[in-house]
């Protein structure tokens, strides 16, 4: 049976114990995502309290990271979603994600609307990627692709 959380302190509390073993394992954030059998982005923020792992990938999660059958359950529950509480994000890299939606979020909506028409981009029927590149004028890159199917508003 599916089970939603209401309050997201257990997640919350879960999400710590789960990075605490993560950390003392030493192991990275894909070779989670590979016991689960699922991204790494989708596994992440499941781990961080985000999304509900199927069955199979919360066993093999809690599994590699030494948690408990309270944690399997609990990994496969529905979060009361959102990470970061109100106000302006303090944490650097997360108010830099801020900073780029306050410059051009109204650009981004603004394209979108203009190539698909009224509606919106899904956050449930989504991919994100986060990938490394070299800078052609010295050091790093990220690359962060946000592919959600485009919603249309439907008249009623």
């Amino acid at each position: 049976m599916v089970h939603a959380q209401f309050d997201p302190t257990a997640r919350q509390t879960l999400a710590i114990a789960a990075v605490e073993a993560k950390t003392r394992k030493d192991l990275s954030w894909q070779q989670v995502a590979d016991a689960a059998g699922l991204s790494v982005a989708f596994v992440t923020a499941a781990v961080l309290g985000q999304h509900a792992l199927p069955e199979h990938s919360a066993k093999a999660v809690a599994e590699l990271l030494g948690l408990d059958e309270d944690a399997v359950v609990l990994l496969q529950t529905i979060p009361t979603r959102g990470s970061i509480p109100g106000g302006i994000p303090t944490d650097p890299t997360v108010y830099r994600f801020y900073e780029m939606l306050q410059v051009y979020g109204t650009t981004l909506k603004a394209l979108v609307h203009e190539q698909f028409g009224d509606g919106i981009i899904s956050a449930i029927n989504f991919r994100l990627d986060v990938k490394k590149v070299a800078d052609p004028e010295g050091g790093e890159r990220a690359v962060i692709t946000l592919d959600g199917k485009y919603l249309p508003t439907k008249p009623f």
